[in-house]
């Protein structure tokens, strides 16, 4: 498979990442019934596992970074991918509480802590390789792509969750319809691993390879070498996340929870906003290439601080206009804030622990302010009763990152350099 070819099929699997994870938030409600009872807290008990599990994202990110750095970028994109599709397919077999009782939310956690472990690396062992294949000034374009990519997934999870538990009754999707999405999502891994097989590693790392210029442990590398880096990735990977887990997939939830709209209708409106969120990713991705990354993250940044509780108390009003208007201005700003953040966050890093720092960096925020943001928005909700919480969380976020953006280093249309130097060292322009 020559380079080009390398890359379409490396931007596109990431399908399979965001599917499998918004389609547990997706079947928030349904999962709630099936493997907790469906009493008063099960919704709470399922977004806990949510947030739990994500916890074993840095540990794959310290595990799968430290190899990509050390064996290249193509290995452990295969051993991921083989990891999240046998977990896919263990989840679409697993027994329900009916069947298990209490047993069953306890197998669901162990099946998601394995998921966890396995997407460590998978996205940002995607960009890493996206942006060492591609020329500097298509950085943005290109990386926006695995962005666009990952809505694909969410689009398909949002979609297939619609069409169960729109054309299967109650009864029927908690005793086997809510298997079908989990199966799908195994044949689409698998069918990915196939694709992944025939990749080529990435031409800068291929080049640091043949000169010996990797570092014998990556990880302790990034951490005392490229802090500033490690912690701007934190900070635009935090607001990603926020902004996506809670603007977009939690709002079904959200919609049935404070909304009062049915299973069907909450998942019907996330579908519809994940279309809105496709076609904008790649025209960012484009916009970054031009103007900037700089000064195209503070501008979205800036929106997030000024829409989420509006459009949060929009969704609260309960009417049809109000919810998909709430969801589409949500959705298109949290694509367009990942596509912007998807060759920005690997342009920090040097060649030498570039796989390391993003996947640290990345998942740590993840886990903080993606994992645990649905199950936090939900909980605050239930303790305050104030329904604009997850709106407050967006925001807060947002302002504490502004200061960090105010000093970011412009890295677009940048040759990322060479093994040791980082974004904060001068770069050659292309």
């Amino acid at each position: 498979m020559d380079n080009r070819r390398s890359m379409v099929v490396a931007a596109f699997s990431t399908i399979v990442e965001w599917y499998d994870f918004t389609l547990y938030l997706y079947l928030a409600p349904v999962l709630a019934r099936v493997f907790f009872g469906g009493e008063k807290n099960a919704t709470l008990a399922t977004l806990a596992v949510f947030a739990v599990s994500y916890v074993m994202r840095p540990v794959g990110a310290a595990v799968f970074g430290h190899y990509g750095d050390r064996i290249g970028r193509r290995r452990v994109l295969l051993v991921s991918m083989t990891i999240m599709a046998l977990a896919m397919l263990v989840t679409a077999l697993l027994p329900t509480y009916a069947e298990v009782g209490a047993l069953a939310g306890v197998l669901m956690f162990l099946v998601r802590c394995v998921m966890g472990f396995s997407v460590g690396g998978e996205y940002s062992g995607v960009l890493v390789f996206l942006v060492e294949s591609v020329r500097p000034r298509r950085r943005g374009f290109v990386a926006s792509l695995a962005s666009a990519a990952s809505e694909v997934g969410a689009l398909l999870a949002a979609g297939i969750s619609a069409l169960v538990v729109w054309w299967l009754p109650q009864a029927s999707v908690d005793s086997w319809g809510w298997r079908i999405p989990f199966f799908f999502g195994a044949a689409l891994a698998f069918g990915t691993l196939v694709m992944r097989s025939s990749m080529e590693e990435t031409p800068v790392f291929a080049e640091a390879r043949a000169k010996g210029e990797l570092p014998k442990n990556p990880l302790k590398d990034v951490v005392g070498k490229q802090r500033k880096a490690l912690l701007r990735t934190f900070a635009i990977s935090a607001l990603g996340s926020v902004t996506y887990y809670v603007g977009v997939t939690y709002v079904p939830t959200y919609l049935t929870s404070v909304g009062g709209f049915s299973d069907s209708a909450a998942l019907t409106v996330s579908t519809i906003a994940a279309v809105v969120v496709i076609a904008v990713t790649p025209l960012v991705g484009l916009l970054s290439d031009r103007i900037g990354r700089r000064p195209t993250l503070i501008g979205l940044t800036v929106f997030f601080v000024l829409v989420p509780l509006s459009m949060f108390a929009f969704m609260a009003a309960g009417t049809t206009f109000h919810a998909v208007t709430g969801a589409l201005v949500l959705g298109a700003g949290a694509g367009a804030f990942s596509a912007a953040a998807a060759a920005t966050v690997p342009e920090q890093f040097a060649t030498a622990g570039r796989l390391s720092g993003l996947a640290l960096g990345y998942t740590l925020a993840t886990a903080a302010f993606g994992g645990l943001a649905p199950y936090v928005a939900e909980q605050m909700i239930s303790l305050t009763g104030w329904e604009l919480f997850p709106g407050l969380l967006v925001l807060l976020v947002a302002v504490a990152i502004l200061p960090i953006l105010w000093k970011l280093p412009e890295t677009a249309r940048r040759d990322l350099g060479s093994p040791g130097r980082t974004a904060d060292q001068p770069l050659e322009a292309a």
